[in-house]
């Protein structure tokens, strides 16, 4: 009897682990101010984030990104690849200052096609 106790509330403390992970939620987007240039020329970025806050960037130049890489790492937070057209960045706990990183991305749009650089400038506040 006390067996079936036990598995029972190992049954019920996993279910709630499951449950969480399943509610967990991406990070938003990042509220950043940029006016994406078109495939082949490079833009630059500005967000803010508070210390130890995390949040996606998405690249929203026209058409499709075929391809996309990290070009520069942040100094004071990670960048970490979601999907092809999409970092998610997380500055450093505790940390309030400047940080950059940069984005190197290839596609093409109904204008054009070529590579283009993302920087973006952090202010971590």
């Amino acid at each position: 009897m006390r067996m079936s106790k036990v598995a029972a509330l190992v049954l019920i403390v996993g279910a709630t682990s499951i449950a969480s992970v399943s509610l967990a939620r991406a990070a938003p987007d990042c509220p950043i101010s940029v006016t994406m240039a078109d495939w082949g020329e490079n833009s630059t970025g500005y967000l803010t984030v508070v210390p130890g806050g995390s949040c996606q960037f998405p690249i929203k130049l026209p058409g499709t990104v075929s391809s996309s890489d990290i070009s520069q790492k942040p100094g004071h937070g990670k960048l970490k690849k979601v999907n092809v057209s999409t970092y998610q960045y997380t500055a450093k706990a505790r940390y309030m200052g400047s940080d950059a990183f940069a984005i190197t991305a290839t596609g093409k749009g109904q204008k054009g096609s070529g590579t283009s650089a993302i920087t973006v400038q952090v202010t971590i506040k």
